[in-house]
Parts: C-alpha cells; sequence; structure tokens
C-alpha cells in the first residue's frame, strides 16, 4: 500500500482488489462518503490496476509498464474522464455533467479496447450529473461488458437516482475513528493536529486542509471577533468589512458557523434557567438559527449579493442574540 494513503484509504482501495482478485469487482462501482476523505485518489489506483498489464490479483499497478506509462502521461486510449466541462457558449466552468459527455461515454464504450485488455472511465463528480446525463448512463449500465469497468466519485450520492446506484457496488468511506484521524494527522505533521481535528469536528481531510493552509490562526481570529461583536466592542458593520475583504470569507462564515455550535453544544449541560433569566433552552435555539443562517448566508457569496452587508446583517443578528443571552435589549443598528 502506498504510504501516501490514509489508512482508511488503503482499506478502500484494498478490498476492492481482493474483489478484483476473486474475480466480484463488478462492472460499475461508487466510490460514495464525505468530500476530502481521499475517494478520487483511489479511484485513481484503482483505474491504473486495472489497466496495468504487469499486475496480478489483488497487487497494485506495477508504475512500470506500458499501460501505468500511457495512463500517467494521459494518453491512455482506454481510459476516458469524465467531469465538468467549460461551456463553450459562455467560457465559464459548467456546474453539472451533461448528456453530450454521456453519450460519447457510451460510444466510447462501444469500441473495442485498442490495447485488448480493460477499458476503464471515471466520472467525477458523478452527483452532478444532470437528469438527462443520468438517464444515458443508466442505458451503459443496463448493458454492462467484460472487461469495461465504470468508476464513479460522489460526495452526495443521494443526488444520483436510485436507478443508477442500485446498479453499482459500493465502497463506502466513513469518517475514521478519532485516534486513528488524530495519528495520521500527527504523521504528516504541520501544526496542533488535536486542535485542528477538534475544529474539523473529527473530519481528519478538512483538518489537514486547515493546517496546511495556516488557517487555525484565522479560526482563532474570528472566534475573537465574534466575542467582541457579541459584546458590543466591535462594529459588526467593520467586522464585515474585514471579513469579506478577500477570498477567505466563506471560511471565515463556516467558522462562525462551527463556533456558534460549538456554543450551543455547550449548553446541552447548562442549567435550566442561566443567569441572565434566558433559559438555557431558549439560548440554545437562537444559537442554533444563527448557525443556519451564517450557512445560509455563507451560500448567498457564491451570487451577485453584496458580501459585507449580507455579512453585517448577520453579524447583527449576533449582536442581538448575545445581547438577549445577557438579559439585554437589542442594541438598535447603525454604525455598530
Amino acid at each position: 500500500m502506498s504510504e501516501a494513503f490514509s489508512p482508511w484509504q488503503a482499506r478502500a482501495l484494498d478490498g476492492a482488489l481482493d474483489a478484483l482478485a476473486r474475480g466480484r469487482l463488478g462492472h460499475a462501482t461508487l466510490l460514495r462518503g464525505p468530500e476530502r476523505l481521499g475517494k478520487r485518489a483511489v479511484a485513481d489506483a484503482l483505474a491504473r490496476r486495472l489497466l496495468c498489464t504487469q499486475a496480478e490479483g489483488a497487487q497494485q499497478a506495477c508504475g512500470a509498464c506500458r499501460g501505468c506509462r500511457l495512463l500517467a502521461s494521459g494518453t491512455h486510449p482506454d481510459f476516458r474522464m469524465v467531469t465538468l466541462e467549460v461551456n463553450p457558449n459562455t467560457d465559464k466552468l459548467r456546474t453539472e455533467i451533461v448528456i453530450e459527455q454521456i453519450r460519447q461515454l457510451g460510444e466510447w464504450f462501444a469500441l473495442t479496447s485498442q490495447f485488448g485488455g480493460a477499458q476503464v472511465a471515471l466520472i467525477d463528480p458523478a452527483d452532478q450529473l444532470n437528469v438527462a446525463a443520468a438517464n444515458a448512463l443508466l442505458k451503459t449500465l443496463e448493458e454492462p461488458s467484460q472487461d469495461r469497468y465504470l468508476l464513479l466519485v460522489g460526495s452526495r450520492p443521494a443526488r444520483l437516482p436510485a436507478t443508477i446506484r442500485s446498479r453499482c457496488q459500493s465502497i463506502e468511506f466513513r469518517l475514521p475513528p478519532h485516534a486513528e484521524a488524530l495519528a495520521w494527522l500527527a504523521r504528516r505533521g504541520g501544526g496542533d493536529a488535536g486542535t485542528a481535528l477538534e475544529a474539523a469536528r473529527g473530519h481528519p481531510g478538512l483538518a489537514a486542509e486547515w493546517l496546511d493552509a495556516g488557517a487555525l490562526a484565522l479560526r482563532a481570529q474570528v472566534r475573537d471577533e465574534l466575542a467582541e461583536v457579541g459584546a458590543g466592542t466591535a462594529s459588526a458593520v467593520e467586522v464585515a468589512a474585514r471579513w469579506t475583504a478577500d477570498e477567505q470569507a466563506p471560511l471565515r462564515l463556516r467558522f462562525a458557523a462551527d463556533l456558534a455550535l460549538e456554543r450551543a453544544g455547550e449548553l446541552t449541560g447548562a442549567q435550566p434557567q442561566a443567569r441572565s433569566g434566558l433559559t438555557a433552552v431558549t439560548a440554545f435555539q437562537k444559537l442554533s438559527a444563527w448557525f443556519d443562517a451564517a450557512n445560509r448566508t455563507r451560500d448567498l457569496l457564491r451570487t451577485t449579493v453584496r458580501a459585507d452587508l449580507a455579512v453585517a446583517g448577520l453579524l447583527h443578528q449576533w449582536r442581538d442574540a448575545c445581547a438577549g443571552a445577557r438579559g439585554e435589549a437589542p442594541t438598535r443598528r447603525g454604525t455598530r
């Protein structure tokens, strides 16, 4: 097993290679589970093995044969990648895989393998097939052929029609046990693995991404500024301007939402009556509602909405919720 693989990736690939060795690997395989757990890397490794001319049984691809070299260079005639493409009419990346791509895939599968071995197609993200494309793919799945393999990668498999999911073998990726995730992060190095894993709520891939990007410092800044806005010592408008001044605005809002959820979780063991007179249940409800509002605002940033105004409104809600928790009347909106 490649040392670059995490333990959960290793288990997934080993299971697929064992199925291949026993002649039990299906025509179509769906690799499914949360984002950032390495599904695509496992799919790539499986594709390499299927096209390798030297590996046997449950071995991984050799990396040196003609098939491995061609695949590494992106010129293997018996491999096809289907992913999001640029719309020629708008010059923008499409947000879905369209029917023409799947029709072309079906035509390619109908051809004879140029090397006389396997043909392998990889669809990623499979959960972004539009309806017409999914219907076209179903026809391909209904006509399986020997040595024709279709690998689908998706983080939201529920978006795929049940008729497609039912025709695929499934490789399920789940968040690993905390100890395993923590040990993997510690081996990678790069920062405080425990703090990162806690911030990512047990998601090692997300924690690794934040460690690599130095995002924990940003999270601490968001925590401090939320506290200042909540206490009324910082202007919601000014903080919103800082949060939306660069491309990190979505990440700041994610951290803010998570911190609100963390604070709400702390209330689950609180006394029924808070010192402010606000019940713990009511405070929990307010924080949970703000968590939802923060995530909605993060989605709004993908639109043409004024980001600074949207975030300022969100922070005003946070300030008012904190004031209510202290038993104070909401502050009138103004410069703060």
